[in-house]
């Protein structure tokens, strides 16, 4: 057998030749192998599983944070970009971050967005939180707030 045309022994790693999985060693027998669509069939019915446990997880573990509700003042100019604060309210059943984006609606800046996250903010809390943001320039300009409410 040459080199390039083997592959290892699924059980115990020994050279094999391309169309076999075990080695004579392991199935001294010579029953049926293993085919390449149960090997993959399997390994695809563990990966469907996997998704679908972290799924239930990341959903059951973020159930009851939010809707977070959100303002921000009209924008400052500050060396650099625009000073702003923003109000964000926990208005859901379990503490959690917020990721707001904040946009403008300006012809010729529509599109520009910075993300802003939040710290943990407990059921029915607000916080105030002042941010200098730079991607909008240093000339005011009607700014918008969506934290995913």
């Amino acid at each position: 057998m040459e080199k390039g045309q083997s592959q290892p022994c699924v059980r115990c790693g020994a050279p094999v030749s391309l169309q076999t999985a075990l080695c004579e060693r392991c199935n001294p027998l010579g029953l049926a192998q293993p085919s390449s669509s149960q090997a993959h069939g399997t390994v695809f019915l563990g990966i469907g599983v996997a998704v679908l446990l972290l799924a239930s997880l990341a959903g059951s573990s973020a159930k009851g944070v939010g809707p977070f509700k959100a303002t921000i003042s009209d924008p400052v100019s500050v060396p650099g970009g625009l000073s702003v604060v923003i109000n964000v309210e926990n208005a859901g059943s379990g503490a959690g971050s917020a990721a707001c984006s904040v946009g403008t609606t300006k012809i010729g800046s529509a599109g520009l967005t910075e993300i802003i996250t939040t710290e943990r903010i407990e059921p029915g809390e607000t916080v105030d939180i002042t941010r200098e943001l730079k991607a909008f320039g240093a000339e005011p300009l009607p700014l918008t707030i969506d934290c995913g409410s």
